[in-house]
């Protein structure tokens, strides 16, 4: 910690993160800057990234709504960050990661590295067949709950 910026980042791992992100690909966010836009100024932006982070002044901008459809005919939306926004999550990914992964429980797969949702609902099967005695099972995919021998064929 200096006297000017309260939040020791290194430049190197600001730049990591971009590159990270860029092996990532991506779209625009609502600034409609590609990672080649980006790119262009890369010197430029990753300062200003690295020194708004470190000062504490960093905010993020809105995210791009991108309405996504459904299977069944619905539609969700995904949130698309800038680039820069990018960037500055994977800085903060990079150094709270290794922090805080020793102390999940094994049971979080939410966000975790090395686990996703269809490992949750795996666990959630099993355990709702290895207990008998319990005549109900919450599903993860809806919440809603259902017996056993109503089992949604997932």
């Amino acid at each position: 910690m200096t006297a000017t910026k309260p939040f020791t980042i290194p430049k190197r791992l600001v730049y990591e993160a971009f590159k990270a992100v860029k092996a990532n690909a991506g779209s625009a966010g609502v600034d409609k800057e590609t990672i080649e836009d980006f790119e262009a100024d890369l010197k430029g932006n990753l300062y200003r990234i690295w020194n708004r982070m470190s000062s504490g002044s960093y905010f993020p901008p809105p995210v791009k709504a991108v309405a996504i459809p459904k299977k069944n005919g619905g539609e969700r939306i995904l949130g698309v960050p800038t680039v820069a926004d990018r960037v500055a999550q994977m800085v903060v990914k990079t150094v709270l990661e290794p922090v805080l992964e020793p102390i999940f429980l094994p049971d979080s797969y939410g966000y975790r590295p090395g686990k996703s949702a269809l490992d949750a609902l795996e666990v959630t099967r099993k355990r709702c067949w290895q207990y008998p005695g319990v005549p109900w099972c919450r599903y993860a995919d809806d919440g809603a709950p259902r017996r056993r021998e109503e089992e949604v064929n997932m």
